[in-house]
Formats: C-alpha cells, structure tokens, sequence
C-alpha cells in the first residue's frame, strides 16, 4: 500500500491522496507493554500499512515505499535513513510502533512548515521561499548560500526542492549549527577548528 502526500494519512494538494489497501493478520502482535501509552487507532492503522512484512518494525525502505514527495518521486534514501536513524533508540535500523508515532509527529510538523511556503501546493518550493523559510527559523544566509543549496538538491533544473530535500536541509543546517555554537564559546560566529574535529563534525551531522 502506498501513501501519496508526503506522509501516510495526510492530503496535500499536489501530493494526492490515500489509496485503499488491506494489512494481513490481526493487530494484536503490537499491543503496548504496560509502561507504554497506548497508540491512537489512526498510528496502528498506518504503521500497519508501512509494515509490509509484519515484522512489527520499518526500516528505511518500507518508509521510502510509503513516502512519496510532490515530484511523484518516493523520499530519497538520504531523508529516509536520517528519519529512521532520528527514532531509532536502540540502533537497530528499525523503529517500533511507538518511534514510528513519533516520526509521524514529527514529519508532519515539518509539513506544515514547508506548507507554508508551497503556497500554490505544487509540491516543491523555490530560492525566495526557501530563503523566508530560513530566515523565519533564525538564519540569516546570502542569496549565493540559498542557491547553493537550491543547486545541491536540484542541480538539473536548480530552480527548487521537494518536501524531503527540505527535511533534510533544514535539519543538517540545524546539526551544524548546534555544533558550531558549541564551538564558538565566545559567541562571535567565528571558530578556529582541527582537521580531525571538523571531520567528526561534518560525518556527525550528515549521517
């Protein structure tokens, strides 16, 4: 069963609609242990769906299989890895049905964000929305940095990003920020930094 609008469940204009399917088997393999709240009907339902082989897990490829952003294209293998690997606690490649809740919260938080400025619901957005994004989150970046980054994502037509691109932008500048804040101890925005330390720095927070 795949999910067209970016996440399971949600409908957003150019990303289509919810498509019918069935899940085999009763629900019961997931019911919580006592110290966990329980999960809406509407997360058990979805988790379902994405859990093709009824394991009781997803990994990155049956998220990437449920995720489709406004180019048609499914989410890349970037965004999908970041996702499971941002939930996943015990660092099995896979999340539960309660870090899957979270996902879900979290991606559509991220939608409504990159909503607000796909005005036209095309499924992508470009240099001047991108740029009021960033701004609107705290960043203040050069329109050579906001095409940079509309090239790194597109470097085709290197006129917009989809929704997945987005993600994973947003949270790889928010990773180097929070790195190179903790460096810059004197609040100046410039840091002296090691070789070794940047590279732990940069393979940190693109994984």
């Amino acid at each position: 069963m795949a999910y067209q609008g970016g996440y399971p469940g949600q409908q957003y204009g150019g990303y289509g609609q919810q498509q019918p399917g069935g899940y085999p088997g009763q629900f019961g393999g997931y019911a919580p242990p006592p110290q966990q709240a329980a999960v809406s009907p509407e997360i058990q339902n979805i988790f379902r769906n994405v859990d093709k082989d009824n394991s009781g897990k997803i990994n990155s490829l049956e998220l990437q299989a449920a995720l489709i952003n406004g180019r048609g294209d499914h989410f890349s293998d970037t965004a999908c890895n970041m996702m499971i690997g941002m939930f996943d606690r015990d660092r099995s490649g896979t999340i539960d049905i309660y870090e899957f809740e979270k996902l879900y919260n979290y991606i559509n938080q991220w939608l409504q964000i990159f909503k607000t400025y796909d005005r036209d619901a095309s499924g992508h957005i470009e240099e001047a929305e991108l740029s009021q994004a960033l701004t609107q989150m705290g960043f203040r970046f050069s329109p050579q940095f906001i095409q940079f980054l509309i090239v790194k994502n597109d470097p085709v037509h290197r006129k917009d990003i989809s929704v997945d691109q987005f993600i994973v932008t947003c949270v790889q500048i928010q990773r180097f920020t929070e790195a190179f804040r903790a460096r810059d101890t004197e609040q100046k925005g410039v840091i002296t930094i090691g070789f070794e330390d940047f590279l732990n720095v940069a393979l940190t927070t693109t994984s």
